[in-house]
């Protein structure tokens, strides 16, 4: 016996994705290790994955939908936007040191100034996603978690980016120092 029609494509699609995905990873954490020159930045800025996929995997148990190949393009997704998110941070950061601001201080500065804009990216994606996330019309069960995926994900990795990212920044850059 074989499975055809639907099922196949899933598992055909879901092959692919498990290369692509991890493949996806390397490539931003290798463009953000040519960005900062440092390898504890670009880790640091990468934490925001793992804080993705919690908020996604967490969004799709409390919808009761199931992770689906929309859902992993959906991680894809938030994994480019919390990344986005969190060079923002390091970056203004790093601005402030090299200005001369001490580390503390710098941290500081930077996380109440880039509270706005990283909060802004957030926000406008994850409205951008509520219509498709509540969508009941056809086409929705590709759609529904895909948007649901992108609004949990945001959810975790924007708290990191706000609240963790400065905090771990600080411990990372002054163990550093």
């Amino acid at each position: 016996f074989e499975w055809g029609g639907q099922y196949r494509n899933q598992q055909s699609a879901m092959r692919r994705l498990a290369i692509l995905v991890p493949i996806a990873i390397i490539a931003i954490y290798l463009l953000l290790f040519a960005t900062f020159g440092a390898i504890r930045q670009a880790l640091l800025i990468m934490l925001n994955v793992p804080f993705a996929i919690v908020g996604g995997v967490a969004a799709l148990w409390l919808t009761g939908l199931n992770l689906s190949t929309s859902a992993l393009i959906g991680f894809i997704a938030v994994f480019g936007i919390a990344v986005l998110n969190g060079v923002v941070m390091v970056s203004y950061i790093n601005q402030l040191r090299e200005r001369g601001r001490v580390l503390k201080e710098a941290v500081l500065d930077g996380a109440a100034v880039r509270l706005r804009p990283v909060l802004m990216t957030a926000l406008a994606a994850s409205l951008g996603f509520v219509p498709m996330a509540i969508s009941t019309s056809p086409g929705a069960e590709l759609q529904r978690p895909l948007a649901t995926v992108v609004i949990g994900g945001l959810l975790t990795a924007t708290a990191l980016t706000l609240f963790v990212l400065p905090t771990l920044y600080l411990w990372v850059e002054g163990r550093h120092d």
